[in-house]
């Protein structure tokens, strides 16, 4: 018997029946680690799954089959690439492009606070302008034949709510599906905790889904998400994708099947158990990234994983320079299982924020 948690309103149509989802990451959100990730989803569990952030104005010329951020594996279910950009023609090329790619939703970021995007008035920069923001939601759902959702950051404060709904009303009247709220401000970026009580307050105050994204760096984490702000969904990156197995562990706390291959088995829980399950994941990383990428993007792919994962080993700067060191993928390969040789404890939580 699953327990309920979140999906209070239906996403993809109802398909989506599992509360938690990796977040779209620069450099991150790719195929080998979607690979990765969707491996420790339990069966006949049905999440959105992310692309890396993509830029309207270069989709349309691309090819998608051989674009590292498109790559994609043939099985691949619950897609949602994630577009960057503000003019009409750039995003119904995309928009069409994607679909038949197999996009199954598209999001639109408004919660990139970088100055490239910046300058360009997009991303973060179109929080500044409802009226601009609701009409790039608009002219993305006119060009598209699936839903169309906005990820966005938060206002100031929770006594600024008035200003979010206004925001959001805006989005939900131009035809967004859903929204995904990381209510942390663009002036904070990775600083400071994200106010959960922004999600709760929105969550509250419309009337269709809306996924809750910011601190959530264990199962509990999600879980107290969930539960003390109402939201439909919990959306992790980084941690996520240092502990893909939060998939296994919330689905054992559901009621879900273990993963495909993990019928008999128990999802990891102490230090121990996922520090050793880190370095699993890390060797299979490393052969889906030479199997996609080749070697030389390959070995940069794992390395910026690593450099942005190992946060939560003790040692994470040390198996930083095993990667950094290693010459090809079979030098990498070889470092990291010598690395995980000994036992090695996943701390809880980082100072990092997410």
């Amino acid at each position: 018997m699953k327990k309920k948690l979140g999906l209070h309103r239906p996403i993809l149509n109802g398909k989506v029946n599992f509360p938690l989802c990796l977040a779209p990451m620069v450099g991150l959100t790719h195929v080998a680690l979607r690979e990765v990730v969707r491996e420790y989803l339990p069966q006949d569990a049905y999440t959105i799954w992310p692309t890396e952030m993509l830029n309207s104005r270069r989709v349309p010329d691309e090819n998608l089959e051989k674009t590292p951020e498109t790559l994609r594996a043939p099985h691949e279910t619950g897609l949602v690439p994630q577009i960057l950009g503000n003019e009409e023609e750039p995003i119904a090329k995309s928009v069409k492009r994607l679909i038949e790619w197999g996009a199954e939703a598209i999001d639109i970021n408004m919660g990139c606070p970088v100055q490239k995007a910046l300058k360009h008035n997009y991303g973060v920069a179109l929080m500044g302008d409802p009226a601009y923001a609701a009409e790039v939601v608009r002219m993305t759902v006119k060009n598209s034949t699936v839903p169309v959702s906005v990820k966005l950051r938060a206002v100031g404060s929770t006594k600024e709510f008035d200003e979010l709904l206004t925001f959001v009303s805006g989005l939900r009247n131009s035809g967004a599906a859903w929204v995904c709220l990381h209510p942390r401000t663009a002036a904070q970026k990775r600083r400071g905790w994200a106010d959960w009580e922004q999600i709760k307050q929105l969550h509250s105050a419309v009337d269709f889904p809306v996924i809750g994204n910011g601190d959530v760096q264990t199962v509990e984490d999600a879980v107290n998400m969930l539960t003390e702000t109402g939201c439909d969904m919990a959306m992790a990156g980084r941690a996520l994708a240092a502990r893909p197995w939060m998939m296994w562990q919330l689905g054992e706390d559901l009621g879900f099947a273990a993963p495909v291959g993990k019928e008999n088995l128990k999802a990891p829980r102490t230090p121990e158990e996922e520090g050793a399950e880190y370095g699993h994941c890390l060797l299979k990383l490393i052969q889906l990234c030479r199997q996609y990428f080749g070697e030389d993007l390959g070995m940069r792919k794992v390395r910026f994983y690593v450099r942005t994962t190992s946060v939560w080993l003790p040692f994470g700067n040390a198996l930083t320079g095993v990667c950094a060191k290693a010459k090809n993928m079979d030098e990498m390969n070889e470092g990291v299982m010598k690395f995980f040789s000994v036992p090695h404890e996943m701390s809880a939580r980082t100072d990092l924020r997410q």
